[in-house]
Protein backbone atom coordinates (compact mmCIF):
# COMPACT_ATOMS: atom_id res chain seq x y z
CA UNK A 1 0.00 0.00 0.00
CA UNK A 2 1.54 3.20 -1.15
CA UNK A 3 1.15 6.82 1.70
CA UNK A 4 0.94 10.31 0.66
CA UNK A 5 2.85 11.13 -2.28
CA UNK A 6 3.48 7.52 -3.38
CA UNK A 7 5.57 7.11 -1.25
CA UNK A 8 5.74 3.44 0.83
CA UNK A 9 4.07 3.82 4.54
CA UNK A 10 6.36 2.00 7.39
CA UNK A 11 4.45 -0.52 8.95
CA UNK A 12 5.18 -2.80 12.15
CA UNK A 13 5.87 -6.49 11.38
CA UNK A 14 5.03 -6.25 7.60
CA UNK A 15 6.72 -6.48 4.31
CA UNK A 16 6.37 -4.82 0.89
CA UNK A 17 3.40 -5.19 -1.16
CA UNK A 18 3.72 -8.63 -2.62
CA UNK A 19 0.85 -10.42 -4.94
CA UNK A 20 1.54 -13.57 -2.80
CA UNK A 21 -1.66 -14.10 -0.76
CA UNK A 22 -1.16 -14.93 2.92
CA UNK A 23 -2.60 -18.07 3.83
CA UNK A 24 -2.92 -19.75 0.32
CA UNK A 25 -0.29 -22.47 -0.33
CA UNK A 26 0.79 -24.48 -3.00
CA UNK A 27 2.74 -27.84 -4.24
CA UNK A 28 6.52 -28.40 -4.95
CA UNK A 29 9.09 -31.20 -4.94
CA UNK A 30 9.27 -31.06 -1.30
CA UNK A 31 5.67 -31.04 -0.47
CA UNK A 32 2.93 -28.45 0.79
CA UNK A 33 4.77 -25.11 0.94
CA UNK A 34 3.37 -21.74 2.01
CA UNK A 35 3.36 -19.31 -1.09
CA UNK A 36 3.21 -16.57 1.87
CA UNK A 37 6.42 -16.66 4.07
CA UNK A 38 8.07 -13.63 4.44
CA UNK A 39 5.14 -11.50 3.00
CA UNK A 40 2.06 -9.86 3.69
CA UNK A 41 -1.36 -9.08 2.78
CA UNK A 42 -1.57 -5.34 3.19
CA UNK A 43 -3.91 -3.39 4.96
CA UNK A 44 -7.36 -2.55 3.95
CA UNK A 45 -7.45 1.24 5.22
CA UNK A 46 -4.44 3.50 5.07
CA UNK A 47 -4.04 4.89 8.85
CA UNK A 48 -2.35 7.98 7.94
CA UNK A 49 -5.99 8.98 7.08
CA UNK A 50 -8.03 7.27 9.85
CA UNK A 51 -11.55 8.41 10.50
CA UNK A 52 -11.50 9.09 14.25
CA UNK A 53 -15.42 8.59 14.16
CA UNK A 54 -17.46 8.87 17.58
CA UNK A 55 -18.47 5.71 18.97
CA UNK A 56 -22.21 4.16 18.05
CA UNK A 57 -24.88 6.01 20.46
CA UNK A 58 -27.55 3.09 20.26
CA UNK A 59 -26.13 0.37 21.62
CA UNK A 60 -26.00 -2.85 19.37
CA UNK A 61 -26.40 -6.33 21.16
CA UNK A 62 -24.74 -9.59 19.65
CA UNK A 63 -25.38 -13.12 21.08
CA UNK A 64 -21.61 -15.07 21.44
CA UNK A 65 -21.03 -18.02 23.86
CA UNK A 66 -18.94 -17.91 26.68
CA UNK A 67 -16.40 -20.20 28.24
CA UNK A 68 -14.41 -20.76 31.10
CA UNK A 69 -10.66 -20.05 30.88
CA UNK A 70 -10.25 -23.75 31.38
CA UNK A 71 -12.53 -24.37 27.89
CA UNK A 72 -16.09 -25.23 29.53
CA UNK A 73 -18.78 -23.97 27.95
CA UNK A 74 -20.92 -21.27 29.84
CA UNK A 75 -24.36 -20.55 27.71
CA UNK A 76 -25.71 -18.22 25.40
CA UNK A 77 -25.22 -14.50 26.61
CA UNK A 78 -26.57 -11.24 24.72
CA UNK A 79 -23.43 -9.04 25.26
CA UNK A 80 -22.91 -5.28 23.87
CA UNK A 81 -21.34 -4.74 20.45
CA UNK A 82 -17.81 -3.12 20.61
CA UNK A 83 -17.52 -0.33 18.56
CA UNK A 84 -14.35 2.17 18.92
CA UNK A 85 -13.28 4.90 16.81
CA UNK A 86 -9.59 4.31 15.43
CA UNK A 87 -7.68 6.15 17.83
CA UNK A 88 -9.25 4.57 20.55
CA UNK A 89 -8.34 0.92 19.03
CA UNK A 90 -4.40 2.34 19.01
CA UNK A 91 -4.48 3.82 22.67
CA UNK A 92 -5.50 -0.22 23.57
CA UNK A 93 -3.55 -2.28 20.85
CA UNK A 94 -0.02 -2.59 19.86
CA UNK A 95 0.65 -1.03 16.63
CA UNK A 96 1.07 -4.72 14.66
CA UNK A 97 -2.25 -5.69 16.30
CA UNK A 98 -3.87 -2.59 15.33
CA UNK A 99 -3.00 -3.00 11.90
CA UNK A 100 -3.74 -6.66 11.36
CA UNK A 101 -7.60 -6.33 13.64
CA UNK A 102 -8.23 -2.66 12.48
CA UNK A 103 -6.96 -2.87 9.24
CA UNK A 104 -7.48 -6.05 8.06
CA UNK A 105 -3.43 -6.68 7.92
CA UNK A 106 -1.60 -9.97 7.96
CA UNK A 107 1.63 -11.02 9.97
CA UNK A 108 4.67 -12.65 8.27
CA UNK A 109 4.26 -16.00 8.06
CA UNK A 110 6.54 -18.19 11.10
CA UNK A 111 6.80 -14.87 13.00
CA UNK A 112 3.58 -14.58 14.86
CA UNK A 113 4.20 -16.23 18.93
CA UNK A 114 1.33 -19.03 18.83
CA UNK A 115 1.78 -20.27 15.15
CA UNK A 116 4.25 -23.33 16.97
CA UNK A 117 2.59 -23.24 20.49
CA UNK A 118 1.10 -26.47 21.59
CA UNK A 119 -0.07 -25.48 24.92
CA UNK A 120 -3.71 -26.55 26.26
CA UNK A 121 -5.88 -23.42 26.68
CA UNK A 122 -8.10 -21.29 25.50
CA UNK A 123 -7.31 -18.25 22.42
CA UNK A 124 -9.45 -15.41 22.61
CA UNK A 125 -9.92 -12.39 20.78
CA UNK A 126 -6.75 -9.45 21.71
CA UNK A 127 -9.43 -6.55 21.27
CA UNK A 128 -12.11 -7.52 23.21
CA UNK A 129 -11.27 -10.67 24.92
CA UNK A 130 -14.42 -12.82 23.12
CA UNK A 131 -13.36 -17.06 22.88
CA UNK A 132 -12.45 -17.73 19.65
CA UNK A 133 -10.71 -20.94 19.26
CA UNK A 134 -9.99 -23.91 21.86
CA UNK A 135 -6.07 -25.43 21.72
CA UNK A 136 -7.77 -28.72 21.28
CA UNK A 137 -8.22 -27.49 17.58
CA UNK A 138 -5.02 -26.36 16.77
CA UNK A 139 -3.01 -27.81 14.26
CA UNK A 140 -0.07 -27.86 12.44
CA UNK A 141 -0.75 -26.49 8.92
CA UNK A 142 2.96 -25.37 7.83
CA UNK A 143 2.04 -22.65 6.88
CA UNK A 144 3.61 -20.56 9.81
CA UNK A 145 -0.12 -19.37 10.79
CA UNK A 146 -1.77 -20.37 13.63
CA UNK A 147 -4.60 -22.85 11.96
CA UNK A 148 -7.58 -24.32 13.59
CA UNK A 149 -10.04 -26.76 11.93
CA UNK A 150 -13.25 -25.08 14.25
CA UNK A 151 -13.76 -21.92 16.34
CA UNK A 152 -14.71 -22.80 19.96
CA UNK A 153 -18.65 -21.69 18.97
CA UNK A 154 -19.55 -20.55 15.33
CA UNK A 155 -21.67 -18.07 17.44
CA UNK A 156 -18.01 -16.24 18.46
CA UNK A 157 -17.07 -15.96 14.81
CA UNK A 158 -18.19 -13.92 11.58
CA UNK A 159 -17.43 -15.13 7.96
CA UNK A 160 -17.14 -12.34 4.87
CA UNK A 161 -16.99 -12.35 1.30
CA UNK A 162 -12.93 -11.81 0.54
CA UNK A 163 -12.29 -10.65 -3.26
CA UNK A 164 -9.72 -8.53 -2.60
CA UNK A 165 -6.38 -9.78 -4.82
CA UNK A 166 -8.43 -10.79 -7.27
CA UNK A 167 -9.18 -13.93 -5.51
CA UNK A 168 -12.51 -14.92 -3.81
CA UNK A 169 -11.44 -15.81 -0.03
CA UNK A 170 -13.93 -15.95 3.20
CA UNK A 171 -12.47 -14.11 5.84
CA UNK A 172 -12.91 -14.45 9.61
CA UNK A 173 -14.08 -11.48 12.25
CA UNK A 174 -14.72 -11.70 16.11
CA UNK A 175 -18.83 -11.22 15.81
CA UNK A 176 -18.14 -8.70 19.14
CA UNK A 177 -15.77 -6.01 18.05
CA UNK A 178 -15.83 -7.27 14.03
CA UNK A 179 -11.60 -7.23 14.84
CA UNK A 180 -9.87 -9.07 11.14
CA UNK A 181 -8.82 -12.93 12.76
CA UNK A 182 -7.67 -14.32 9.31
CA UNK A 183 -9.52 -16.29 6.76
CA UNK A 184 -10.71 -19.61 6.50
CA UNK A 185 -9.99 -22.15 3.61
CA UNK A 186 -11.39 -25.46 2.71
CA UNK A 187 -8.02 -27.54 3.01
CA UNK A 188 -8.15 -28.52 6.67
CA UNK A 189 -8.24 -31.93 8.48
CA UNK A 190 -10.98 -33.65 9.64
CA UNK A 191 -13.73 -33.69 11.13
CA UNK A 192 -14.13 -30.00 9.53
CA UNK A 193 -12.44 -29.99 6.39
CA UNK A 194 -11.52 -26.46 7.26
CA UNK A 195 -8.32 -24.78 8.11
CA UNK A 196 -8.69 -21.68 9.88
CA UNK A 197 -5.61 -19.32 8.93
CA UNK A 198 -5.42 -16.90 11.68
CA UNK A 199 -2.68 -14.05 12.86
CA UNK A 200 -1.23 -14.59 16.14
CA UNK A 201 -1.53 -10.95 16.62
CA UNK A 202 -5.69 -11.29 16.84
CA UNK A 203 -5.00 -13.30 19.65
CA UNK A 204 -4.48 -13.47 23.04
CA UNK A 205 -3.99 -16.91 24.94
CA UNK A 206 -5.56 -18.40 27.72
CA UNK A 207 -3.89 -21.07 30.18
CA UNK A 208 -6.55 -23.21 32.11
Amino acid sequence: MNGDEGHPREMVGVSPPNPIVAGVRTENAGGILPLCKEHILLPMKDSHTLENKPAAQKEETVKIVEFSDSGERKGEVAVPKIVKSDSEWQQQLSPQEFEVTRLEGTERAFTGKYWNQHEDGLYRCVCCGTPLFNANTKFDSGTGWPSFWAPVAEENVVTIDDRTFGMRRTAVNCRRCDAHLGHVFEDGPEPSGLRYCMNSASLKFQKP
